[in-house]
């Protein structure tokens, strides 16, 4: 399925150029199976055909507006259903999850002392980038330091990848290898953050009862 993938992405990105990264991108930040690792490094093969600096220029160009495209609708559809909404459903379904709405509070004032690390750094993290926006959009951060440091960061990440593949050419798909490793960490983290996450709320329930 993977393999198929890759083909329609490079093909897509064969035929539409410009157009075709920046709408690959942005649907990658909604449909995180869209690899970006294949996207990104595609296109820097794609620029290097010609050995153009400004078509390089241009395929880092596009890629970001769509990553900030498709972070902005994130985060719009975040701020739409709203902490309300939010905290309705955990009165109802919470219990089942192990969440409650004193669970979300503590969550939004640890977003709220870090939320621009939070957004410039998991927009260059695998897994993290489309996420990290659907907290900006429920906690209402500011849109203009939303669009800057989401623009900043996925400029970041962007840039080294589609570079990354630029001076690869032939060999562009071994980027895709190297993130591969980076993801399994990032994998490995949250779910010991989430066993942890769990154990604790165990122990202090337990502890509650005693």
């Amino acid at each position: 399925m993977l393999s198929g993938l890759a083909d329609w992405v490079t093909d897509v990105i064969d035929r539409f150029g410009y157009v075709g990264v920046a709408l690959l991108v942005f649907l990658e930040n909604l449909f995180p199976p869209i690899p970006s690792e294949v996207v990104l490094p595609f296109a820097g093969f794609v620029a290097s055909d010609d050995e153009s600096i400004p078509e390089l220029i241009g395929m880092i160009i596009a890629a970001t507006i769509g990553s900030v495209a498709g972070a902005l609708l994130l985060y719009g559809l975040a701020a739409w259903i709203g902490r309300d909404r939010l905290t309705r459903f955990l009165v109802r379904y919470g219990k089942w999850l192990r969440l409650t709405p004193d669970d979300v509070e503590r969550a939004e004032r640890w977003f709220d002392r870090r939320a621009v690390v939070a957004v410039l750094v998991g927009r260059c993290v695998p897994l993290i980038r489309s996420v990290v926006s659907i907290p900006a959009g429920f906690r209402r951060m500011p849109i203009a330091t939303f669009l800057l440091y989401t623009t900043i960061g996925s400029l970041i990440w962007n840039s080294t990848l589609i570079g990354a593949g630029y001076l690869l050419r032939e060999q562009w798909e071994d980027v895709e290898a190297v993130l591969s490793w980076f993801q399994y960490v990032v994998i490995a983290a949250i779910v010991v953050a989430v066993a942890w996450f769990v154990w604790s709320r165990r122990r202090t329930a337990a502890s509650a009862a005693r």
